[in-house]
C-alpha cells in the first residue's frame, strides 16, 4: 500500500472517530426529543440530565483539535562540528535511500534507534527530523550493521512513516482519551454510590436495624456502555494502523538490506535483541550496583563499562545471537517477531557484500571517552549526578557491597528482632540457637498456610530454606563489617567473596569457592534438627577488643 492510500485510509479511520461521536450525540438529541413528546416533563427533565452528562465526554473529545506533544526522550544532541563521520555517514546513507537527512541527531543511553518528524496539518507537510541513535548500539554493532540499522531508519522517512504518524497518533490519543474520561466518570458515579450505601449501613447500624450489603452494580453503567463503544472502535483503529506499522517495518528492512546488504542486515537484526537483553543486565547488575549507596562509577563508566562487558563476555553472547526470540504474534503489535524478520532478509539472494565494515561501529564518534562522560551529564538525573563517584569498578564494588551488607534486613532479622525485643545481631542470634530456642523464632517467620500447620521435622524442613539463606547473609555481612571480606571484581562472572586471613596469622585467603563452602557447612551444622554453633563461632572473625582491653598492660 503506497503513502497515498495510507494517508487516506488513516484519514478514513481518524473521521470514524468523529463520524462516531456525532452519531452518539444525534441520538441522545433524539432520545431526549422522544422524551419531552411522549413523557411527563419531570420524569423527561431527568433523563434528560443523563443525556447531557454523556455528552460532555463525547464533546471533549471532538473538540481536541491538536495532538499532545510527548516529551522528548533524554539524550545528547551532536552537531556536525562534534561528530563529522557519523553525520557524514547518516548523510551518505540518506541520498541513497532517496529521502531528506535528519535535522538532528540525538545520542541515546539505550540499545535502541528511532526516528521522528514534527511534520505540520497532519502529515500534509513535512517538519524538522531527529534521528535517535543509541550508544550502547554502537557499542555492540559493526560498522555495517550500524548502517543497516541506519538505513532502516532511514527507510521510514522515504515511506512518509514519520509524516503519516501524526494522524495515526492523533486518532489513537482522541479514542483513549475519550475512553478513559467514560470510565472515568464511571469510577466516580460508583464512588459516591459506594459512599452513599455506606452512610445509609451507617445510620441504620446506629439505630439497630439490619444493614444492606452494598451494592453499586448498577452505578455508572451508562458511562461503562459508552466506553465499551469506543472500546471496540479503538480496537479496529488499533488494529488497521499496527497492520500498517509491521508492513512499514518489513519495507524498511527491505530498504537496509538494499543500501547496507543482506546479511549485515540480518546480523543487525540479530544482534539487537542479544544487546538490549545484554544492557538490561549490565544496568542492573553493574552501572546501578551502587545505587543504594549512592555510588557511580567513575566519570565515562557509566555507559563505557558495557563496552567492556560485551568484549568479556563474547563466548555467552555468542550461543544467544543463534536463538532468535520466539515471542508470540499479535494483531496489536506494532512491529513484526524478529524471526520472521530476519528470515525474510537472509532469503533474499547473496549480493557479494559479506565482508564490509567489520570494524566498530562505535568508532564512528570523535571521541568515544567524551562522548560517553556527555552522554552521563545528559541523560542521568541532578539526584544521581550527586552520587560519589567512584575510583574505578572494585572500589564500586567494594563499597555498594559493604553498604548492602550493612543495611541487610533479612526475614531472620525481623523475626529476631521481634523475638527479643532488641536488635537482631549475630551475636544473640547464636545464642539463642545455643539455648535451644531457634524453633520457636522460626515461627515468627512469615509462614505459608501450610508451614503453620506443619509441626516437628516437617515444620524445620518447611523453614530451613530461609533460615539457611538468612543466616548466611548475616554471616556474610559479619565478615564485611569485620574488614575480613574482599570482593572480586569481574567482567565474565558475577562478584565472589573472598575470606581474608586474620592479621598477623599469616595463612593464605581463603578462594571464592573454599569461603562459600565453610560457611555453608557451617550454616548447616547451626540449623540442624540438633543445632551445634561451635563450627560457625570458630569460622567467625574475632569482635575487637575494647579501648580499655587495647590499652592494658601486658
Amino acid at each position: 500500500m503506497g503513502s497515498t492510500l495510507r494517508a487516506l485510509r488513516a484519514l478514513v479511520l481518524l473521521a470514524g472517530f468523529y463520524l462516531l461521536g456525532v452519531l452518539l450525540l444525534a441520538v441522545l438529541a433524539g432520545a431526549d426529543y422522544l422524551l419531552f413528546a411522549h413523557t411527563p416533563a419531570a420524569v423527561a427533565t431527568k433523563l434528560a440530565v443523563v443525556s447531557v452528562l454523556l455528552a460532555v465526554p463525547l464533546v471533549r473529545g471532538l473538540l481536541m483539535l491538536r495532538t499532545p506533544k510527548g516529551e522528548e526522550p533524554s539524550g545528547l544532541p551532536v552537531t556536525e562540528a562534534d561528530e563529522p563521520e557519523l553525520w557524514r555517514t547518516v548523510r551518505e546513507l540518506a541520498d541513497q535511500v532517496g529521502t531528506r537527512a535528519p535535522s538532528r541527531i540525538v545520542l541515546m543511553g539505550d540499545a535502541n534507534a528511532a526516528v521522528s518528524e514534527d511534520a505540520r496539518l497532519l502529515g500534509l507537510f513535512p517538519g524538522p527530523r531527529r534521528l535517535y541513535l543509541g550508544v550502547p548500539l554502537m557499542q555492540g554493532l559493526t560498522e555495517a550493521q550500524l548502517r543497516a540499522v541506519l538505513a532502516h531508519e532511514l527507510g521510514h522517512y522515504a515511506g512518509s512513516d514519520t509524516r503519516l504518524a501524526a494522524l495515526t497518533l492523533r486518532g489513537r490519543t482522541q479514542l483513549l482519551r475519550t475512553i478513559r474520561n467514560f470510565e472515568e466518570r464511571a469510577g466516580s458515579t460508583e464512588a459516591r454510590e459506594r459512599t452513599r450505601q455506606e452512610r445509609k449501613n451507617a445510620k441504620a447500624e446506629a439505630k439497630g436495624k439490619e444493614t444492606r450489603e452494598v451494592d453499586t452494580g448498577h452505578a455508572g453503567v451508562t458511562y461503562r456502555a459508552m466506553a465499551r463503544i469506543y472500546t471496540a472502535y479503538a480496537k479496529l483503529y488499533l488494529r488497521a494502523t499496527l497492520a500498517d506499522s509491521r508492513r512499514q517495518e518489513y519495507a524498511a528492512d527491505a530498504s537496509a538490506a538494499r543500501i547496507a546488504g543482506r546479511d549485515a542486515t540480518a546480523s543487525a537484526l540479530r544482534e539487537i535483541p542479544v544487546l538490549e537483553g545484554a544492557f538490561g543486565f549490565y544496568v542492573r547488575c553493574y552501572a546501578t550496583l551502587g545505587t543504594d549507596a549512592r555510588l557511580l562509577p567513575p566519570p565515562g563508566e557509566v555507559f563505557g563499562g558495557f563496552g567492556r562487558m560485551l568484549s568479556a563476555r563474547q563466548l555467552e553472547l555468542a550461543g544467544l545471537r543463534s536463538e532468535l526470540p520466539t515471542e508470540p504474534t499479535s494483531p496489536y503489535d506494532s512491529h513484526p517477531p524478529i524471526a520472521d524478520r530476519v528470515r525474510r532478509i537472509e532469503l533474499l539472494p547473496a549480493d557479494g557484500r559479506a565482508d564490509e565494515a567489520h570494524g566498530a561501529a562505535i568508532a564512528l564518534l570523535a571521541d568515544e571517552e567524551r562522548a560517553y562522560a556527555a552522554l552521563e551529564d545528559a541523560v542521568l538525573t541532578d539526584e544521581v549526578r550527586q552520587f560519589r563517584r567512584t575510583a574505578d569498578w572494585q572500589d564500586l564494588l567494594d563499597g555498594a557491597m559493604a553498604a548492602n551488607l550493612a543495611a541487610l534486613n533479612t526475614p531472620l532479622h525481623r523475626a529476631l528482632a521481634l523475638y527479643t525485643k532488641a536488635g537482631p545481631t549475630l551475636p544473640a542470634l547464636l545464642t539463642l540457637i545455643d539455648d535451644g530456642q531457634l524453633w520457636q523464632l522460626a515461627r515468627r517467620l512469615p509462614l505459608s498456610d501450610e508451614a503453620v500447620a506443619a509441626k516437628g521435622r516437617a515444620f524445620r524442613e518447611f523453614v530451613r530454606p530461609t533460615l539457611h539463606n538468612s543466616l548466611h547473609s548475616m554471616v556474610m555481612a559479619e565478615f564485611s563489617a569485620r574488614s575480613r571480606m574482599r570482593w572480586e571484581f569481574s567482567w565474565e562472572q558475577s562478584a565472589k567473596a573472598r575470606l581474608l586471613p586474620a592479621p598477623g596469622s599469616g595463612t593464605p585467603a581463603d578462594s571464592p569457592s573454599e569461603l562459600d563452602a565453610s560457611i555453608g557447612a557451617a550454616v548447616d551444622r547451626a540449623l540442624a534438627d540438633h543445632p551445634d554453633t561451635a563450627p560457625l563461632r570458630a569460622l567467625l572473625p574475632p569482635a575487637p577488643r575494647s579501648p580499655r582491653e587495647t590499652d592494658a598492660p601486658r
